[in-house]
């Protein structure tokens, strides 16, 4: 269980340092369901809620499209994994506009793309930091 808010946590973080690096990218917590009246609880709340659904995105949705696009990706050696990260993205913009606290992205090629080298390059660095990649046997 602490693993798992430990995954939710780091998503959060990915996505808090895309959207100060991108202009195009920004999360609305203004409708979040907790409205607390602190500004800075409402958006780390929405965060941690955008970056529960990127999560869930990545584990549900990834895997199918990756082993789709396997001939796709062998062939651009592995470069269009990035594309897969940011179509996920996308994906979570698309499923937080239906939630109180929305993802936004201006455009794919240039905001996506960047955003999901973003987010992958700081959720590296988080879960070699917290541990989160090595295998354990008290999982």
């Amino acid at each position: 269980m602490v693993k798992f808010l430990l995954r939710v946590i780091v998503n959060g973080l990915a996505l808090w340092v895309a959207t100060l690096i991108l202009p195009g990218m920004d999360v609305i917590p203004s409708g979040t369901v907790a409205d607390t009246g602190d500004p800075t609880l409402n958006a780390v709340i929405a965060y941690l809620v955008i970056g529960l659904v990127f999560g869930a995105v990545n584990a549900v949705v990834k895997p199918i499209i990756s082993l789709l696009a396997l001939p796709l990706t062998c062939l651009t050696l592995g470069l269009f994994t990035v594309i897969i990260n940011a179509g996920m993205l996308m994906l979570t913009v698309w499923l937080t506009s239906y939630l109180p606290m929305q993802l936004t992205v201006d455009a794919f090629w240039w905001t996506a793309v960047f955003a999901a080298i973003i987010v992958s390059v700081v959720s590296m660095i988080a879960n070699g930091v917290f541990g989160l990649n090595r295998s354990s046997s008290r999982d």
